[in-house]
């Protein structure tokens, strides 16, 4: 089987994703408008982008499906469909849609597809040799409507699904946060300790380094070989995840262990008792429109603080 019979798919190709890295979140950053040139048009809905001859273009459409009458140098769409039926040849990608591929049409870059899929007419679509199909199929109508409606991000919609799924997180942060107070109290006491001696200084910490950690795999993305690159990215997302997990399990002490004394009397004390109040509140600080948003800086900004602060015990013990 030939490339230009069948196209590999690849789900978890990371040096590649990690490449178009960069262009998905210029394109969230910048959020290119398109002219209204003689060879693109927009129909009267506003919904759908209609390109003729654009073969040094590179289209980029959010909230609109995209469709390439003759032809294009690249299309990028979030929250629509890419249809080609003429020539693109660079790279299609579609977030939160598909890319449909008419019979005759050509496609001369990969295709990626974030929560939709490739559907080509054509049993054997045409294609050049050696390109990547990246496709993942998952939350296309969540997608979708985060992409056409971003301020849903931001203010999440309540009902019984989300409360189901908010009851299920306070079941998962009580054991990962019993658990690991039990296996390592020490780690978690001192952590506990150095967060409530220090709290701007390790928010502060944790802030910055999390910026610099950005940047440097943006810089690696732009001037490294892909494969190093590709193994910076995941030990820095490994790294940041897991202290994430330490810092919420350490805010999930701290806050419980302060609202146990604030509101509970004296006879009311237990450790586990302390831990769920901990993970109650955050996640109702999660749960909450905007704010939720704020809270996860912050979590994100103690734990990789407290992850940095911990060889020095003495120095923050001693302010």
């Amino acid at each position: 089987m030939t490339a230009n019979t069948a196209t590999r798919r690849r789900f978890f190709d990371s040096s590649l994703i990690f490449r178009r890295a960069i262009i998905f979140l210029a394109a969230f950053l910048a959020i290119f408008s398109i002219s209204a040139a003689a060879q693109i048009s927009v129909t009267p809905d506003e919904k759908t982008v209609i390109v003729d001859e654009a073969p040094e273009m590179e289209v980029f459409s959010y909230g609109k499906t995209v469709i390439v009458k003759k032809s294009a140098k690249g299309v990028l769409t979030f929250g629509g469909d890419v249809i080609v039926e003429g020539r693109v040849d660079g790279d299609v990608a579609a977030v939160g849609g598909s890319v449909i591929q008419r019979k005759d049409a050509f496609i001369g870059g990969d295709v990626i597809i974030l929560g939709g899929k490739y559907q080509p007419e054509s049993a054997t679509p045409l294609r050049n040799e050696n390109r990547e199909t990246v496709m993942y199929a998952g939350y296309e109508e969540e997608l979708r409507e985060l992409t056409q409606n971003p301020s849903s991000l931001f203010s999440p919609t309540f009902s019984l699904a989300f409360l189901a799924q908010r009851t299920l997180s306070v079941l998962f942060w009580f054991v990962v946060s019993f658990g690991l107070a039990t296996v390592a109290p020490g780690a978690v006491s001192r952590a506990v300790a150095r967060f409530q001696l220090s709290s701007l200084k390790v928010v502060a910490i944790g802030f910055f380094s999390f910026l610099l950690m950005t940047v440097g795999i943006i810089a690696s993305i732009s001037f490294l070989p892909n494969y190093l690159s590709a193994i910076m990215g995941v030990m820095t997302f490994a790294l940041v995840m897991l202290a994430y997990v330490f810092g919420r399990v350490a805010l999930h002490v701290s806050v419980g262990k302060w609202l146990q004394r604030t509101v509970l009397p004296a006879g009311n004390r237990s450790e586990a008792l302390a831990i769920l109040i901990g993970v109650v509140f955050w996640t109702l600080i999660l749960s909450l429109p905007f704010v939720w948003t704020l809270a996860l800086i912050a979590l994100f900004s103690v734990g990789v603080g407290l992850v940095l602060t911990a060889r020095t015990p003495g120095r923050w013990a001693a302010k």
